[in-house]
């Protein structure tokens, strides 16, 4: 539908619906052009692209989803000019499409309903930095490695790593976590603040202008109702965030285990022991082969935990000792270790490569990557269900996961020209996330929900938990102009 003709939201008892939008109308002559110059007064003549290629590459992220193009794709520089465009766009009943690396895996920048794509990488700086508070903002063009970077000779770092070299605003806008969340935690647990411009180009502090505190009991928690949200409620133009100290020591290891049950075994015991494990990652048989094969190592084809500690020399010594005596008492093998840098760094690209590795398993087919998330007793028995699964409808997907947390990921591999193949892959991802469900876990630990899994949040969550945020929906956003079409 052109962006001239969108529509709104209109609330029902049970859902959300879309009518032809009644302010603002523009007619088809003229309509686009006093739009697209009211944008270029506001970001300049090289700060807004009608290029069908930039349209079309700001339409897509890394999923199997569609590309959809927004109509128009703006590079706002400062909060005012986003508030400025937004404000725009309300006024005219135009979708607006947030838009940070697209690394995204569910959909999530596609424009459904066309409008305008907010490209924020202009949008690159790290502001105020406070060593002494652990803390520091960024906006939304900074990215995770940019950011560590920066803070190279601070003693300081940002821990969240979901792999991709993402937008900190975009991961949490999506409530990425990654390898290191066991330890860390995910982006819930490491935004202080938010600045966010709402859908009528308001300007919001979740948590105060300027505040940062380290912990709060003041009022409604709305920078975690913005964490997760996917850009349905409003852009964030700036996130204020956790740091860390950078550990004294750091040493990895690898080990094989005979079973699925035994290596989780190994984790939940580990976890119990009270041992502060910094990552603890899963690769199956089918994994661990294709790492091998892409990244040149030689590890036994079978279920695998890559670890990692953090700590002083003398806490790591205990932290080991402690994980090895487990490992062996689950038939693990000795540890392969992983001491200096450059060895870690090349076996955490190696599992950081894994989409590569599987996408090479099958030479010009494409990818998709789903997850979930159960509770780790559950997770044994899921992941053999699921390699069942795959084994007995014929398809590719290995599997790789954040083990401490129960979230794993299954990277299927397909012919996208082949509709047999296609429908299987569907079925398939549907059945696993039932089965998490079923499980009382989630459809989704950290993709999001995106276009994907809508159907499954309804069953995750449940009627209830809907109607509310449908009516939270409905409040910030009432003409449904932020990133329509995602999430509810």
């Amino acid at each position: 539908m052109p962006f001239y003709q969108q529509r709104t939201l209109v609330k029902t008892q049970h859902h959300l619906e879309f009518q032809c939008c009644a302010c603002a109308c523009m007619s088809q002559n003229g309509g686009l052009e006093r739009v697209v110059s009211a944008f270029r007064s506001v970001c300049g003549e090289d700060g807004v692209s009608l290029s069908q290629a930039v349209r079309e590459q700001h339409g897509r992220d890394e999923s199997v989803h569609r590309c959809c193009p927004p109509d128009v794709v703006v590079w706002p520089r400062s909060v005012e000019e986003v508030s400025a465009l937004a404000k725009i766009c309300n006024h005219h009943c135009l979708p607006i499409i947030p838009f940070g690396t697209g690394t995204g895996l569910e959909g999530g920048v596609g424009a459904l309903k066309g409008g305008v794509c907010f490209s924020l990488r202009n949008m690159d700086s790290v502001l105020d930095l406070h060593e002494e508070d652990f803390d520091v903002t960024v906006e939304p063009g900074v990215t995770r490695k940019a950011l560590n970077s920066y803070l190279r000779d601070t003693g300081l770092w940002f821990p969240v790593d979901p792999g991709a070299d993402a937008s900190l605003c975009g991961m949490a806008a999506t409530s990425a976590s990654g390898t290191n969340a066991v330890r860390y935690g995910t982006m819930k647990e490491n935004v202080l603040n938010l600045e966010v411009v709402l859908a009528d180009g308001s300007i919001l502090h979740t948590a105060g202008q300027r505040r940062r505190p380290r912990k709060t009991s003041a009022g409604y928690n709305l920078t975690n109702l913005f964490v997760g949200s996917e850009g349905t409620l409003g852009v964030i133009t700036k996130a204020t965030l956790r740091l860390y100290g950078v550990p004294e020591a750091v040493v990895s290891a690898v080990c094989s285990f005979p079973s699925v049950q035994a290596a989780v075994d190994s984790t939940v015991q580990v976890l119990q022991a009270g041992v502060p494990i910094a990552r603890i990652e899963f690769l199956d048989d089918v994994m661990i082969a294709a790492c091998n094969r892409f990244s040149s190592l030689s590890y036994p084809v079978c279920p695998t935990l890559f670890l990692e500690f953090h700590g002083t020399e003398k806490s790591l010594e205990e932290q080991v000792t402690s994980t090895e005596e487990i490992v062996q008492e689950n038939g693990g093998s000795d540890f392969s270790w992983a001491r200096d840098p450059e060895t870690r760094g090349r076996l955490w690209k190696a599992r950081h490569d894994a989409w590569y590795a599987a996408l090479a398993l099958r030479p010009g087919c494409k990818a998709y990557s789903t997850d979930v998330c159960v509770p780790l007793s559950h997770l044994p028995q899921i992941i053999v269900d699921t390699k069942r699964d795959l084994i007995q409808n014929h398809l590719t997907g290995p599997i790789a996961g954040h083990v401490g947390d129960g979230n794993f990921h299954c990277i299927l591999v397909l012919d996208p020209e082949d509709q047999d193949e296609v429908e299987r892959v569907h079925l398939f991802t549907d059945r696993l996330a039932r089965r998490a469900l079923a499980l009382d876990g989630s459809c989704t630990g950290e993709h999001g929900v995106g276009l994907g899994k809508r159907v499954l949040l309804r069953e995750e969550v449940g009627p209830q938990a809907m109607k509310v945020m449908q009516g939270l929906k409905a409040s910030l956003d009432p003409k449904n102009l932020m990133n329509p079409g995602k999430v509810l």
